[in-house]
């Protein structure tokens, strides 16, 4: 386990699954795209609107996997219970997702959580100072195949979050990315903006190899001067996610994972973590401009 006080965060967005390859069309208008979906419930969570659905493989847009679809109307899950074989439609834009004419078809036993599913993580208070320089120094690899160290960023400004590449629910990994990009554009045309920054998105998806993630990255037309996309060995990647807040679980296709975007100042010191998703852009830029300026405040 990570040492020197680094705690676990609420995930108060919730764990999501997701994966399979990017998106493919079976229907448009108005730039939704709509897919016919089977599966069973396998958790009905307290909202009312969101159900995990154990679902068989959606063609052109995601291989079978277990993960959360949020309703878009409280009654259609209304009736519903944990074991029900469902039919729904699942729609999908570039910034949301909802699931609609849910219809029960069946019942199987014995289903509930399973071991893809990760434990919650308990309420903590963050240590009232907590440095860059007490996380592991693991190995990790960027998009170039070059080793990255977190102490190369000692002087910057760092930006992290964890993802994977096979993620397509527009909500989850490509939501975190994209708040990654837009902050990055505000932040190189500020007038006056600051220059000694850095993003890392860290993946704990085996598969993406460098390749992978340097094909991935330029999807984003990222600049390389501020942002990495790295990986790392597995255990040690979900060691370092589990102690920022993002526990980890699952193989394969099935991965279920948490939310957790962290600034460190200019000095290394933890200055910003929150466990939540949704455009958190300008957030982003205002820690990161005020977390550059650390440095030479404290000289």
């Amino acid at each position: 386990m990570i040492r020197n006080g680094m705690l676990l965060c609420v995930i108060t967005m919730g764990l999501v699954s997701c994966g399979g390859p990017n998106a493919g069309n079976r229907s448009t208008g108005a730039g939704v795209r709509t897919y016919q979906v089977r599966g069973v419930i396998r958790e009905l969570k307290p909202d009312g609107r969101t159900a995990v659905i154990r679902h068989e493989e959606i063609p052109g847009y995601m291989e079978a996997m277990s993960m959360p679809f949020r309703a878009r109307e409280t009654n259609e899950l209304a009736e519903l219970k944990s074991g029900d074989e469902v039919t729904f439609r699942l729609s999908v834009t570039d910034e949301e997702s909802w699931i609609d004419h849910v219809k029960r078809t069946g019942r199987v036993s014995g289903v509930g959580n399973d071991s893809n599913s990760a434990p919650p993580t308990a309420a903590t208070n963050l240590p009232a100072e907590f440095r860059l320089s007490q996380v592991p120094d693991f190995a990790l690899t960027n998009e170039f195949g070059q080793p990255v160290s977190l102490r190369q960023f000692q002087g910057k400004a760092l930006a992290m979050t964890f993802f994977f590449t096979r993620c397509p629910i527009p909500e989850f990994c490509p939501r975190l990315t994209k708040n990654f990009q837009g902050a990055i554009q505000k932040l190189k045309t500020a007038p006056g903006g600051p220059t000694n920054f850095h993003f890392l998105s860290i993946s704990f998806d085996p598969v993406d190899t460098p390749l992978l993630l340097r094909a991935y990255a330029n999807q984003y037309r990222y600049d390389s001067n501020h942002w990495s996309f790295v990986t790392g060995h597995p255990e040690q990647i979900r060691e370092l996610a589990r102690g920022f807040g993002v526990p980890v679980t699952g193989e394969g296709i099935s991965l279920s994972h948490g939310f957790s975007t962290t600034i460190f100042d200019a000095d290394g010191r933890l200055r910003k973590m929150w466990p939540i998703g949704g455009d958190m852009t300008d957030t982003i830029v205002t820690e990161i401009t005020e977390g550059a300026r650390a440095g030479a405040t404290a000289r």
